[in-house]
């Protein structure tokens, strides 16, 4: 147990939300204690629902924790050329699935809950992700249609289900699945915009 220390209500709360999110790594948010998390931290469960007011509080600003770490690993890297930009977020994307793959499961089934907060939360975390996308995109001079908005968000609940179903069963390596994710999305993207169904921003694969 980690010795109880004395910190102001603002740095205890970030401890307990770095410290729920941290957990969520080997637990879905269902599976997340709160009488482990509190003694982890050093305090009564009665202080922890001080600072969230419910376990379902509490649930909640995990989840959002976890999304807001999420988009720090797709943050894109202005450094870059769009088209390279876009496979520094993808592989953002599954590293983060891939060392939290029950936070971010518990952050797509929170989508199917009857929990409208964490259907919000979903909604406003895959719209960031689209939002991340759909910014390399303009920069590489698509135009951003109807279609291609669409198109996006379809191609990010694909790029979800193919990254978890990849971490249950890894039949391609790390590398292979990269480039179905990137190759997946341009081809979509020229047949969003009505263009020839070959990318140009994809390098020729021979």
């Amino acid at each position: 147990m980690t010795q109880r220390t004395r910190l102001s209500p603002e740095l205890r709360r970030a401890q307990l939300l770095k410290l729920g999110v941290e957990l969520l790594s080997t637990r879905t948010l269902d599976e997340l204690s709160i009488e482990d998390l509190a003694a982890e931290a050093g305090i009564s469960t009665g202080l922890l629902f001080h600072y969230f007011g419910s376990k379902r509080e509490f649930h909640l600003a995990v989840a959002r924790a976890a999304a807001a770490q999420l988009l720090e690993f797709l943050a894109p890297d202005k450094t870059l050329e769009p088209a390279p930009r876009m496979r520094q977020s993808l592989r953002g994307f599954v590293d983060y699935v891939s060392q939290n793959r029950d936070a971010y499961t518990s952050l797509v089934r929170g989508a199917a809950t009857g929990d409208e907060a964490m259907r919000a939360l979903f909604e406003e975390t895959r719209t960031a992700i689209a939002d991340i996308v759909l910014d390399n995109v303009r920069e590489l001079g698509i135009e951003s249609t109807p279609a291609l908005v669409m198109t996006v968000r379809g191609w990010v609940a694909f790029a979800e289900e193919v990254t978890i179903s990849w971490l249950r069963e890894p039949r391609i390596d790390r590398d292979a699945l990269l480039d179905l994710l990137e190759r997946g999305f341009f081809q979509l993207a020229m047949v969003a915009v009505g263009a020839d169904a070959v990318s140009p921003y994809l390098p020729d694969p021979s």
